[in-house]
């Protein structure tokens, strides 16, 4: 077995989580479904309640003093995530409600201004359905075209095929950082610096990797990265476009009307300033300052602690899981190379199947197509079973995990 190191103390940071405290089906409640939705500490549950307890108002527009503070947590938010990830300026900052509506700004407002009828867009074979879908509806009305990067039986982009693809056509690259069913962490950096060259923009999809990694947009050199808060800590209904400015100032507005708006006649409208320009109507208020108060909660334990502790469970889980009698592990990255994902399926048990029966011994993980159905197509799988690991699971709990499977595997192998 691996030797396990102190690199974050598990049991510590489990006592901010008030669910984890509870039993289910008479058994201690084992969340490994983090890649789904992160569970939220105290401390953003409170803030939550406090913004609605003390000084629930709209943002920007009041003249009176609950108004005001509801700005200012607003704005301190935003100024926390821009920091959080390194950004340029608070103002590249956009809240969105996810990263599915992040997304689909940037195909809808940048996408339907300067996609036509020839040029590319580069996805890859590993991509979530909310990094396909839009950009699919958006060539249908632009007539551009959508290209896909293969990955190896290994689960690896294939780089070659990258480059190969990589031609002066393609006008926008969407990858993502990590994937949410093989855990392969892309190398988003140098994908940026490659597709420049040909003078392609590039947006990525950091779902799965802002909760994980530490993150510098900058250093990285992308274009647009989207990020969800529900899967970090945050409330659900949260979520950050990070844009360079000079693109997003070029772009038209996503959503029209309230707080997007400078001034409105009935013959013509001009626009707020940025970030305001892409948010329209009245914000996710509580879910973003909530947003900001997770932002705090993980910089103070640290997010390089956060991944040293990830690469350990993953290690350990790896190597637990090859112990059981036919299993399948999908994606075959190393640890230092992969998020805190396992994707697996065991001989005939069907996913749903497996997911009930360890359920009954409290541990939640997910079965499905994960929204990723062309990859599941490239395993020749319908779905897969699927254990995720954060900040607050321990080794004891996949040595849970893989005592139940092997019950499973008993119990419907009779």
């Amino acid at each position: 077995m691996l030797v396990k190191t102190m690199v974050l103390n598990a049991e510590v940071v489990r006592k901010d989580f008030p669910i984890l405290q509870r039993t289910v089906h008479g058994k201690r409640l084992i969340y490994l479904d983090s890649a789904a939705t992160s569970q939220k500490p105290k401390c953003v549950i409170d803030a939550e309640r406090e913004f609605y307890e003390r000084y629930n108002a709209n943002v920007h527009r009041g003249a009176y003093l609950i108004a005001e503070e509801a700005t200012s947590a607003y704005e301190a938010a935003r100024e926390k995530i821009a920091k959080f990830i390194n950004a340029p300026s608070k103002d590249c900052i956009v809240f969105t409600r996810g990263t599915t509506e992040a997304i689909n700004l940037v195909a809808y407002s940048w996408g339907w201004a300067n996609l036509r009828e020839g040029d590319e867009i580069l996805l890859t074979e590993m991509e979530h359905h909310s990094n396909i879908v839009p950009w699919q509806l958006i060539a249908q009305r632009t007539g551009a075209k959508i290209k896909v990067v293969p990955i190896t039986d290994d689960g690896l982009l294939d780089l070659d095929e990258f480059e190969r693809l990589l031609t002066e056509r393609v006008k926008i690259v969407a990858v993502t950082h990590v994937s949410n069913v093989l855990g392969t962490i892309n190398p988003v950096q140098e994908i940026c610096s490659k597709a420049h060259e040909v003078g392609a923009i590039v947006l990525v999809d950091g779902a799965q990797a802002a909760p994980h990694l530490p993150i510098d947009v900058q250093a990285i050199g992308c274009d647009f990265y989207a990020l969800s808060g529900h899967k970090m800590c945050g409330p659900t209904g949260s979520g950050v476009l990070y844009g360079r400015k000079d693109l997003l100032e070029s772009m038209p507005p996503f959503l029209g009307g309230g707080e997007m708006i400078r001034t409105v006649t009935f013959e013509k409208t001009t626009f707020n300033d940025l970030p305001y320009k892409f948010e329209a109507g009245t914000p996710p208020i509580a879910q973003a300052i909530g947003l900001g108060v997770a932002v705090d909660y993980l910089t103070k334990i640290g997010m390089g602690r956060i991944r040293a502790h990830e690469i350990e469970l993953v290690a350990y889980a790896l190597e637990r899981l090859k112990e059981i009698d036919g299993i399948t592990i999908y994606g075959f990255a190393p640890p230092e190379q992969r998020g805190g994902v396992v994707a697996f399926n065991i001989g005939e048990i069907h996913p749903h199947d497996l997911a009930t029966f360890l359920d009954a011994h409290g541990i939640c993980i997910r079965a499905g197509h994960h929204c990723a159905q062309p990859l599941m197509r490239r395993f020749d799988v319908a779905a897969t079973a699927r254990a995720s690991f954060y900040l607050y699971n321990t080794q004891e709990e996949i040595d849970a995990l893989v005592e139940a499977l092997e019950k499973a595997e008993k119990f419907f192998g009779r």
